[in-house]
């Protein structure tokens, strides 16, 4: 059977990534998987536009990406935007540099914004694909910098409920850790916002029959590797690793309270997610109170397929 190579890129608020992957049914091998943190929401909270330095990084990013794609000759791609993007009033000028860009490589290619049902089902096919089916259902988190998908369900064409909870690392961190380290204060802010916001999330999304917590993206898998005392990210010892809650909160807290030259000196923090993990940290301590209190679940799996491994597979 031929296989097929395709293309996923995934534009958040904080990062953007690319997975280029042969395709042989359900499956995936990669053939190449980077990552690259451009804060394309920087400020967009505040201003409600994209910063022009944000766009040039980001076009950089995916120039470099594009390139990629010739290189290793994808024949289909499809990039997706979330968060940032949703919110952004000049979004118009993100689209043009990204149908410029894809479009000399591929063309017709061009961002698309998705959903925050749409992000939640891509993340949940990506994520559940590999897990045992006894460990259903599902409560999958995929913690970006703009926002939070939770999803609920049993494989990956039974959902039962999503919600997109406008909460995320770098949404957080703009809004309310100011100090360095954060004040008591501004934790206890932060904390207030993300009770409201989860408060919400989980009444659209019952979490209470659900066997097993998977979490997704940068802040979780971080989190999975401090917790095994890595001494540098490897992908391999993070993927379908688990962290009891007893380690996880006691790592959250100690990123919390920790100044940004500690949080810059241990050895797997990507030096993009330095100044925001701590508000990802946050959303992690009151997303397992709540998980522990309402389903009884005791500990994260944390998954590196995610997203961009939905989006591959949508396109197959």
């Amino acid at each position: 059977m031929a296989l097929t190579r395709l293309a996923g890129i995934d534009c958040g608020t904080n990062s953007i990534r690319l997975l280029i992957a042969d395709v042989e049914g359900e499956r995936l091998r990669d053939v190449h998987r980077e990552m690259r943190i451009v804060r394309l929401g920087q400020g967009v909270d505040a201003t409600g536009e994209f910063a022009a330095e944000a766009i040039a990084r980001t076009r950089a990013a995916l120039v470099d990406y594009a390139e990629l794609l010739r290189v290793h000759d994808v024949s289909r791609v499809r990039m997706v935007a979330t968060s940032a993007t949703r919110d952004a009033a000049n979004r118009d000028v993100f689209f043009a540099m990204t149908a410029e860009v894809l479009g000399a490589v591929i063309p017709g290619s061009v961002a698309e914004v998705i959903t925050g049902a749409e992000e939640a089902g891509l993340s949940f096919r990506g994520a559940v694909g590999e897990l045992d089916s006894a460990g259903a259902p599902f409560v999958v988190v995929d913690l970006g910098g703009g926002s939070t998908e939770i999803v609920v369900g049993k494989a990956a064409g039974e959902i039962a409920a999503s919600y997109s909870a406008d909460i995320g690392c770098v949404r957080l961190t703009e809004r309310c850790l100011h100090s360095d380290p954060p004040s008591e204060d501004e934790v206890a802010a932060a904390r207030d916002v993300v009770r409201e916001r989860l408060d919400v999330a989980l009444r659209a999304v019952p979490v209470d029959g659900a066997r097993t917590w998977v979490g997704l993206a940068g802040t979780m898998t971080t989190l999975s590797a401090l917790a095994q005392g890595l001494s540098r990210y490897d992908a391999a010892a993070i993927h379908l690793s688990r962290v009891p809650f007893s380690e996880l909160l006691g790592v959250c807290e100690r990123l919390i309270g920790m100044t940004r030259a500690e949080r810059a000196a241990l050895g797997p923090m990507h030096e993009g997610r330095v100044d925001v993990i701590g508000g990802g940290a946050i959303v992690v301590q009151e997303l397992a109170r709540e998980l522990g209190s309402r389903a009884g679940i005791s500990e994260l799996v944390v998954s590196e397929h995610d997203i961009l491994d939905g989006i591959v597979l949508s396109i197959a």
